[in-house]
């Protein structure tokens, strides 16, 4: 796991020069990354989702693009639309914001339903499709989507379809009181997040991630823990809170970042143990509550913990 150690270690000390506390939050990422998958960041306004993803941008050496989602946006604004040159009479590809590595969809739940639906292509297949032509996206291309879980006001409900695509639901809380105090004190001290590229960041080889991804696939898995993911899975199809368990995606999702946090702890096999710390960034955006269940105040996250402890552990 010499890729991926090294890729961890660069990562946090270069994102700890931005970033304070959140570890949760970068780990996650990191997690992300290495799953080649996408994620969804929950949270109020204010406690560093954005900025966390253009520090990671920055140290990444890739490309990054910002899309402010609204009512009015159209799925021409994200994958972009074909425009006629009217000096050579023909038409030319005008990109839009997709066409990058890692892609900020701030308030993802403000983008009306067919724009989400033109945003699924993209995050299935890293590919979009204008005027009947296939085009290749990065690949690098990772989807960071934000919604702020209180402010319900003019926003359109991601589909079930929609968030079974996001490969993690990352809830992120403020931070603590020494963290916070620790903020004011460098913005005391002249740091403005808002000037991040005079900030001095080493950016990591640009085959690092390629190869920390190498690592993680070749992540040895016992037979056993196979049964044991999806006895989990499972579970969650009939487990009387629920109305809606989790699918097969939903395992292979298990099983792929599973092994991203076994390579993070520096091991190049898998464990019960990864599996635990996986299955709630995975598992919370893919079932559903039961109403009566849901004004008891049992959330997603408990749950998950329950099915969890009532499945045996592999021996």
């Amino acid at each position: 796991m010499e890729a991926v150690a090294a890729l961890v270690e660069q990562v946090r000390r270069e994102m700890d020069k931005v970033i304070v506390g959140q570890e949760e939050l970068k780990t996650q990422c990191l997690v992300t990354l290495l799953s080649h998958g996408h994620a969804l960041l929950e949270g109020v306004p204010g406690i560093a989702k954005t900025l966390a993803v253009k520090t990671l941008a920055r140290i990444l050496g890739v490309e990054f693009q910002r899309v402010q989602c609204t009512s009015d946006l159209m799925p021409a604004d994200i994958i972009g639309t074909n425009v006629l040159n009217t000096v050579t009479s023909s038409f030319q590809l005008h990109k839009g914001p997709v066409f990058t590595a890692l892609l900020l969809v701030d308030e993802v739940n403000r983008m009306p339903p067919r724009t989400q639906a033109a945003l699924l292509e993209s995050m299935q297949e890293r590919q979009v499709t204008i005027d009947g032509e296939r085009h290749a996206l990065s690949p690098y291309f990772t989807v960071f989507a934000t919604q702020n879980p209180v402010d319900f006001e003019g926003t359109y409900p991601l589909p079930e379809a929609q968030l079974d695509r996001f490969l993690l639901k990352i809830n992120v809380s403020y931070p603590q009181a020494a963290e916070e105090v620790q903020l004011l004190a460098r913005v005391q001290s002249g740091f403005d997040a808002d000037r991040l590229d005079e900030i001095e960041i080493a950016p990591v080889a640009p085959t690092a991630l390629q190869a920390a991804r190498e690592e993680v696939r070749a992540v040895k898995v016992q037979e056993a823990l196979f049964a044991y993911i999806v006895e989990i899975v499972r579970r969650t199809r009939d487990w009387p809170a629920l109305s809606l368990g989790s699918s097969p995606r939903a395992a292979v999702s298990l099983l792929t970042v599973s092994k991203s946090v076994a390579a993070i702890e520096g091991r190049d096999y898998l464990i019960p143990d990864d599996i635990k710390q996986a299955v709630l960034p995975v598992f919370r955006h893919r079932i559903l509550v039961k109403p009566e269940a849901d004004l008891e105040g049992i959330t997603p996250d408990q749950v998950i913990q329950d099915v969890t402890q009532a499945v045996e552990l592999p021996k």
